[in-house]
């Protein structure tokens, strides 16, 4: 290998390097924030933000309206090409500059500190964190104060078939069973 070529390598390596280390903030997730959004976030910063990606719309008919399962807008963030990263929820329904309620991860690539994505486990979210359960019919939600984030598991992952509200303790959750979805908090 010449030396043109190795300094070539180098440089394109080193792009690589300052370009992901760049974009690794954008899916962080802390307490009151997701990526670029903070409890600060407005619907109309959502355009500036993901500028590079796509947001679909999904807009209740508010008060007045004849839809009464759609109680929420959503905005639906997917990358270029189609991959669906958030969900997210606004505080004030119809109004632009209402701040966020709610997030929900839908990409492996968001995680906390500590490492917790969509991917994780109910072990590697209980490992060191203060769970609460609360049962619903067909699923489990665990309630992480810390990070004001709830996740759910379906019964099925417990073994569970019957819709059922019985109490569910976090013993009786298995260690391998899999998060169905992922919430982050802004209230």
């Amino acid at each position: 290998m010449n030396k043109k070529n190795f300094l070539s390598i180098i440089v394109i390596v080193l792009s690589l390097l300052i370009t992901s280390c760049s974009n690794s903030g954008d899916f962080n997730i802390e307490k009151g924030k997701v990526g670029k959004i903070s409890a600060l976030t407005t619907i109309n910063d959502l355009q500036t933000i993901f500028e590079n990606d796509s947001i679909v719309k999904n807009l209740s008919e508010g008060a007045s309206g004849d839809n009464y399962f759609q109680d929420d807008d959503e905005y639906l963030i997917f990358e270029k090409g189609g991959t669906l990263l958030l969900t997210i929820i606004p505080k004030e329904q119809l109004d632009s500059t209402s701040t966020i309620k709610s997030i929900e991860i839908h990409d492996i690539r968001y995680k906390t500190k500590n490492g917790i994505s969509l991917a994780s486990n109910f072990s590697e979210i209980n490992a060191n964190n203060v769970l609460r359960p609360e049962s619903t019919l067909q699923s489990v939600t665990l309630f992480l104060d810390e990070l004001n984030a709830t996740f759910t598991i379906d019964k099925d992952e417990l073994g569970i078939k019957d819709f059922i509200t019985q109490k569910i303790s976090l013993e009786q959750i298995p260690d391998l069973a899999k998060i169905k979805s992922f919430i982050i908090w802004f209230d």
